[in-house]
């Protein structure tokens, strides 16, 4: 999901960051919206009329022909605003059907506030959540298979408005980016899914802010592949750090940070399977850029920004998602209310615009795929909708599977296979 954008930048709407963000000098653009984990920009895009971007409340049931073929069902949190007017009041639950790409709301999980992103343990378990809020933190979830989903508790991140966490692949860590603050947080994991008192923030404090920017602005922070490096994207001053995580300590050491060109105020990355490529998502100056990797050094080296096909749209792209076998790679158009489409070539070393496709909804600050990868997820976060599309692995085609489902200030949507596992 997002944050709010940084000072210069949009934002996506985001209650929290909205309140203080006047406090830490952010520029109100007209018609800027922030690309941060949770975006809050002053001067949203003009809607797009009703009868495009309004959900479907009331979902028809699949044909009776569908009825005969076999249902795989999953289960599908979504993050939202608690603090912002016609918001959520917790993580949204829903189930999808994989075959139709139905979704069908089933509660709410209450007592977390601004859960704005979301991710899973390893283990399928346990859930957590940011709580996007000036004082951040972060919540746990035990997830039951009966749906009595309980909330094991809260830890202070350290920072304001985290928007975006990750779990290390032991599962021993929680990791947070605070987007206000400009930081990263650890938080150790117990045997339970709950969460341990923070071992380490650590704030950006080079290089330089980029342009219009009042600081440093952490929006991003996951494991790579290789399991021994951990990058935090920082759009605020227009890079990415590479850290070492002490496993056994649970504590930060930067290694080294790559640049981009000033003013490109980079959101979000993604990882080519092989480990020797990311893709970054520049939400400033609207580009996707194809970065090499170096798995020896944890080095990233950004490449030639590329079009993510908005036209003359002001636009500000949120996630980006690849594909398990790396052979596709898709984009949310924030502004454009587009999904990008692209074709990975040379092992990971290119991507090649294929086209966009319309989510049919305002604003999509996040997308994910199913487990099967049969199916897309894109959470409008303008239209209070999620729209689902069903993935042509062939030939990275996507064809919206019915009308958007409705939900509240809709920024994150995390689809769950039946065995707990996430795209």
């Amino acid at each position: 999901m997002d944050s709010g954008a940084g000072p210069a930048g949009p934002s996506g709407g985001r209650p929290g960051r909205r309140r203080f963000l006047g406090a830490l000098g952010k520029a109100a653009t007209a018609g800027a919206l922030s690309a941060t984990a949770a975006c809050a920009s002053p001067h949203p895009p003009e809607r797009e009329s009703a009868d495009r971007t309004r959900p479907d409340a009331t979902r028809k049931a699949p044909d009776s022909s569908a009825a005969h073929r076999p249902v795989r069902e999953g289960r599908l949190f979504l993050g939202t605003y608690t603090s912002q007017e016609g918001g959520g009041k917790g993580i949204g639950l829903a189930t999808y059907d994989e075959t139709t790409g139905r979704v069908t709301g089933t509660g709410t999980i209450t007592g977390v506030p601004d859960p704005s992103y979301l991710a899973l343990h390893p283990s399928g378990r346990t859930l957590y959540a940011v709580d996007e809020r000036e004082k951040g933190g972060v919540t746990a979830v035990a997830l039951s298979p009966d749906g009595g989903h309980k909330v094991l508790g809260r830890r202070d991140t350290g920072g304001g408005a985290p928007c975006h966490l990750s779990v290390h692949p032991s599962g021993r860590w929680l990791l947070s980016a605070n987007y206000l603050s400009g930081s990263v947080s650890v938080h150790p994991v117990d045997r339970s899914g709950a969460l341990g008192e923070r071992t380490d923030v650590v704030t950006h404090s080079t290089p330089p802010p980029g342009p219009g920017q009042d600081g440093p602005h952490a929006h991003q922070i996951v494991t790579a592949p290789d399991g021994r490096h951990v990058l935090a994207v920082d759009l605020g001053t227009d890079s990415v750090h590479t850290y070492r995580l002490d496993t056994e300590a649970g504590t930060l050491r930067r290694l080294s940070y790559a640049t981009l060109p000033p003013g490109a105020g980079p959101r979000h990355l993604a990882f080519h399977p092989s480990g020797r490529f990311a893709y970054l998502a520049d939400e400033l100056d609207d580009t996707v850029v194809v970065c090499a990797y170096d798995p020896a050094t944890g080095r990233l080296t950004p490449g030639e920004p590329q079009s993510t096909g908005s036209g003359a749209t002001t636009n500000y792209p949120a996630q980006i998602v690849v594909t398990r076998e790396g052979r596709f790679a898709f984009l949310a158009n924030r502004g454009h209310n587009s999904v990008a489409r692209y074709a990975v070539e040379g092992g990971g070393a290119r991507l090649r615009f294929l086209g966009t496709v319309p989510v049919r909804g305002d604003f999509p600050r996040h997308l994910a795929l199913s487990p099967s990868e049969r199916l897309l997820f894109t959470a409008n976060q303008k239209s209070d909708s999620v729209s689902v599309f069903r993935v042509d692995r062939r030939s990275g085609e996507l064809r919206l599977a019915g009308k958007p489902f409705a939900a509240p200030v809709a920024v994150c949507a995390l689809p769950v296979g039946e065995a707990g596992r996430t795209a």
